[in-house]
């Protein structure tokens, strides 16, 4: 939202109170509070008809510094309101002195200054981080209301990423983006999942702590800052230091929810009915027998909207007309080995038997006169589920505790964006605030039954929509994406913000949801889709099973020899990919990564948004052209192709040829990816028969790794360390068989505590019995 007309005007009928000066300043323990006039004040008669600002400074954890500013500070509370969760009380040291008003928490500190123009600096020692300064604070009174925002400074080649899922360019500067919840598609510059959160390259972020709507002009109003508002005049902020970009996650996800270990066996292969495609029984056997006839490996499947009966979304009742015996159905689907995922939403159809019982017992959203709120928007007359009334909330759950109960592990928790907002909640909360809200007590309803029926750690959902918080309940995908190469790339860039905004697990539907993708697109999709956390095929009018793209005579792999490469490959990594799934959990970094999280001090990753690192050690370089023709870029080091073994030198720019079985798919030097021994699933024993592949040790490192447990406890650890031709290895919990793989190293001269044999991608290293110490002289 802008206010001014250029950098000296403002807009015709805005009226702008911006703080000018420090007046003022109180001390307690552990904050600072601040007292700005909107006009100089000279002497006594000048403190005189005009507003006052007032900025509390504090520090809820280190490194962190709240920022709460008021103008009058006697508004009633609205709700909802973010969880906030307590951290440990950090070391918070406050001075205040003639010149400047301090308050330092860890490397962090924020300083008020005293005398001149309004300043406020936070810095890392002398280094200055950001800052407030002229006419960056204040209140605006327009037309449409009285807004406040604040503008944070921008320096030199300073880059701005997160802010939720979004699909327009990766690097938000020059951008104007309004926070609230759309149903737009991949291809707009609406968010299905709005975080108001972003980072920089500059090691620090900012959390903009409100629900509601909130405004921001990143490098566009002010190309030298990015300024936030919100309606009203009370402004809540944080900025987060880390000052490695991970380390903002880190903190940033320790304040608002850590996201859940999702269950291992969802990181398979999800197929699903598509949406609007015909469907019973019999076609969905006839898809998973067909997997099956090709060898390919199948997890999950998933039945779209029409497993209920049309128009009456939702009422959790099979289609009988389709589905006569769905019980049935479900124990032979189960007894395949397979998961069962059923689509919702939040959505009551007035033809739903739902509707009337919702509608008598108050647990629809309601009209200011009280009547049920309807329209027609999706499904004929539907209402929407009240979610802030707990009772509400259990019927729901009730509706889906049955479908547990019948052999459903998961929920796709689709919509939640097309919330209204002339509407009364249960609980009084404010429509406002509640629009992109709504989302989160929804996802916490569905998860929440979940982690009861099944047991905590086997709770996964497939959503659409989030917003703060939303990265506790897993997994979300990337919405109606468009059959294309440029639909492909754009769902990349959305994951990419999203891993920006605190969330460790993302999706997207392989193939492309709109349209029907050319067989070059599906199989380009797969290799990306299953180097994703998640791997979901699921078209709308069209199905996903890859017989359909191609098949026997075609010249060349064919989609089903390119899913089952991948998906193999997938389980195969899967050691690595889950220990890269706990690090999500512990500290909010993401499994698929923007460059610059990884490598905040390699400019040439900055602006990089074609390409992704999955976990810590591998580069991921999607193909999204139809030659196989990729660009990407390396950092500095020796990096392998965990496929053809070749090595590249980095630290530069790389054009490559790629057929259907290969990609840009890199380990990184130095770096150890466990390798499992099972190729057919997700959830298995990851220690028994692990390979532990060493990438380009170089002399003076170590490096290490871990492989989890399927409930992410630790159980097997490996060091390296190299000094000179020899290395070091030392394996600590190997109760199971386990070797090591040294990637292009073409012999070793001598070996203690194991037998070295000669392969085509290196020198295998295999233990003696016991032996969990092994020196290796090249």
């Amino acid at each position: 939202m802008k206010f001014t007309d250029g950098y000296w005007g403002i807009r015709e009928g805005v009226t702008p109170h911006y703080a000018v000066h420090v007046y003022d300043v109180d001390v307690e323990p552990g904050a600072l509070t601040v007292y700005a006039p909107t006009r100089r004040v000279s002497h006594r008669g000048d403190t005189l008809n005009l507003p006052l600002l007032t900025a509390r400074f504090s520090s809820p954890a280190e490194n962190v510094i709240r920022v709460q500013v008021w103008g009058h500070k006697g508004r009633v509370p609205r709700k909802p309101e973010f969880t906030l969760y307590p951290q440990p009380p950090p070391d918070v040291v406050v001075h205040n002195d003639e010149r400047a008003a301090t308050l330092t928490t860890g490397q962090l500190t924020v300083r008020v200054e005293k005398a001149g123009d309004w300043k406020v600096q936070f810095t890392d020692g002398d280094k200055t981080i950001t800052e407030s300064g002229w006419r960056a604070l204040g209140i605006m009174d327009t037309p449409e209301g009285r807004f406040i925002h604040e503008q944070l400074a921008l320096g030199v080649g300073e880059y701005v990423y997160g802010l939720g899922e979004r699909f327009t360019p990766f690097v938000k500067n020059g951008q104007t983006v309004d926070l609230w919840q759309e149903d737009g598609g991949t291809s707009s510059e609406q968010a299905y999942k709005n975080i108001p959160l972003y980072l920089t390259n500059r090691g620090y972020g900012v959390f903009i702590n409100h629900p509601e709507k909130v405004s921001l002009e990143i490098a566009s109003e002010k190309v030298e800052r990015v300024q936030f508002s919100v309606p009203g005049e009370h402004l809540d902020y944080f900025v987060i230091y880390g000052p490695t970009p991970k380390e903002v996650l880190d903190r940033y996800t320790a304040l608002t929810g850590r996201p859940a270990l999702p269950p291992a066996w969802s990181f398979g292969l999800w197929l699903t009915t598509s949406f609007t495609t015909n469907y019973d029984e019999a076609t969905v056997t006839g898809f998973i027998e067909g997997m099956a006839e090709r060898d390919l490996p199948l997890h999950v499947f998933h039945f779209d909207c029409f497993w209920m009966k049309a128009h009456h979304w939702v009422n959790f009742r099979w289609d009988e007309a389709v589905f006569p015996d769905p019980m049935g159905m479900l124990r032979r689907l189960k007894a395949r080995g397979l998961k069962i995922c059923v689509w919702i939403n939040p959505y009551i159809a007035q033809r739903s038997a739902l509707f009337d019982e919702g509608m008598e017992r108050g647990y629809l959203l309601k009209r200011p006169d009280g009547s049920v709120f309807q329209w027609d928007k999706w499904q004929a007359g539907m209402g929407l589920v009240d979610f802030p009334n707990p009772e509400a909330r259990r019927w729901y759950g009730d509706k889906l505790r049955a479908l547990v109960d019948m052999g459903v592990d998961s929920f796709k928790t689709d919509f939640g964006e097309r919330i209204p907002t002339d509407v009364v909640y249960f609980d009084g909360s404010d429509p406002m605030l509640m629009h992109n809200y709504y989302t989160q007590l929804y996802n916490r309803t569905v998860f929440e039954v979940l982690e009861e029926k099944l047991g905590k750690g086997e709770a996964t959902v497939f959503a659409r929509s989030a917003t703060t918080g939303g990265q506790q309940y897993p997994v979300h995908w990337g919405g109606d994406s468009t059959a294309t190469f440029e639909s492909m790339s754009e769902s990349l860039r959305g994951g990419l913000s999203l891993g920006m905004s605190g969330f460790g697990f993302w999706s997207h539907d392989m193939g492309g949801f709109e349209l029907t993708a050319s067989a070059d697109v599906y199989k380009r999709w797969c290799a990306f889709g299953l180097l994703s956390s998640h791997s979901r095929l699921h078209g709308s009018n069209s199905y996903r099973v890859p017989w359909l793209f191609d098949e026997a005579g075609y010249d060349g792999p064919t989609a089903s020899d390119v899913l089952r490469f991948f998906t193999r490959l997938k389980s195969r990594l899967m050691p690595y990919l889950f220990d890269a799934a706990v690090e999500a959990h512990e500290h909010g970094a993401p499994m698929l990564r923007a460059m610059p999280l990884e490598f905040p001090d390699d400019p040439g990753c900055d602006t990089l948004d074609r390409q992704y690192m999955l976990g810590g050690s591998l580069l991921v370089a999607p193909i999204f052209s139809p030659d196989g023709k990729v660009d990407y870029y390396l950092p500095a080091g020796r990096w392998t192709n965990f496929l053809s073994n070749a090595i590249v030198e980095g630290g530069r720019w790389v054009r490559e040829m790629h057929g259907y079985l290969s990609l840009p798919l890199m380990a990184r030097p130095n770096s150890i990816i466990a390798v499992g021994a099972n190729e057919q699933k997700p959830d298995y024993d990851f220690a028994d028969g692990v390979t532990f592949h060493i990438f380009e040790l170089a002399d003076g490192a170590t490096t290490s790794a871990r492989v989890p447990t399927l409930e992410g406890e630790t159980t097997l650890t490996v060091t390296a360390t190299r000094a000179g031709q020899q290395i070091r290895v030392q394996v600590e919990g190997a109760t199971q068989p386990w070797s090591l793989v040294l990637r292009n190293v073409a012999a070793a001269r001598s070996v203690e505590g194991g037998v070295a044999q000669i392969e085509a991608q290196g020198v295998r290293i295999i233990p003696n019995t016991g032996t969990g110490a092994i020196t290796i002289q090249l």
